[in-house]
């Protein structure tokens, strides 16, 4: 028989959008994986109302507490009012489109005792599109983020992240909440330089693949919307970006 885990004082907080077929496929990740949470909340951002309706069928299969607002006020709301509902002392933040590997459940709990067992600790990473470039003191997988900022490279201020994670539910306390009405990269590049300049302490899962997969479907593609300078492989713009990230960076963190 397999095990079950029950993650005590942990709610999975997941944000929703347009993408019902997606949450599903999560919550049926997790049964398949023995995991419990003590809470589960879903925060969603307005989505159609054949979305809405079929989350409402979820909620009674899957139970958990659904969020709603009667429009779309983007990703800093959405995770704002999701976190304002959570009321354990950890937050494991998923957001739709990613489904957890069989590594998952053990993996969390190691990251559940760094996170009882260092104080110092503000969350710990699960996914990432490259691997933090300066670790150090690996435990179970899990390194320390030393973050310098007289390190070389732009990458290093990737310390916070939106990706799945989980961290203190205390998180707006010392970071503030995260910023409302304007475009979901934005929101997260905020959140990254409060942290930053709050003095955040994260881990990161090296293998970061390893724990999360994200899963766009054709029915339901990603909800997030990027322009051509952000995402074109064209070699000059790619340098540009470089070193229009690399500038910024460093300005907005020393300023």
């Amino acid at each position: 028989m397999s095990n079950t885990y029950i993650f005590k004082e942990v709610t999975l907080l997941i944000t929703h959008y347009n993408r019902s077929q997606s949450l599903e496929q999560l919550f049926h990740s997790f049964k398949d994986l023995h995991c419990e949470f003590e809470d589960v909340v879903v925060s969603d951002d307005g989505s159609k109302p054949e979305h809405v309706d079929y989350l409402i069928q979820l909620q009674k299969k899957f139970d958990f507490r659904l969020i709603t607002t009667p429009q779309n006020k983007g990703l800093g709301n959405n995770i704002n009012k999701g976190q304002d509902a959570v009321k354990t002392a950890f937050t494991l933040y998923v957001q739709e489109d990613f489904t957890p590997t069989a590594l998952f459940p053990t993996s969390f709990q190691n990251a559940l005792k760094l996170i009882h067992d260092k104080p110092e600790l503000d969350m710990v990473r699960f996914y990432a599109y490259f691997e933090y470039p300066y670790l150090k003191n690996p435990d179970h997988g899990f390194y320390e983020i030393d973050f310098k900022v007289w390190k070389p490279g732009y990458q290093k201020f990737y310390v916070y992240s939106d990706h799945p994670h989980l961290r203190r539910t205390s998180f707006f306390k010392k970071f503030g909440r995260y910023t409302e009405g304007v475009k979901g990269d934005v929101t997260e590049y905020s959140m990254m330089m409060s942290f930053l300049k709050n003095n955040g302490k994260a881990m990161f899962y090296k293998d970061f693949t390893g724990l999360f997969v994200q899963k766009n479907s054709e029915a339901e593609p990603s909800t997030m919307k990027r322009n051509l300078w952000r995402e074109s492989d064209n070699f000059f713009l790619t340098q540009l970006r470089h070193l229009y990230r690399h500038l910024k960076f460093n300005l907005d963190y020393l300023k």
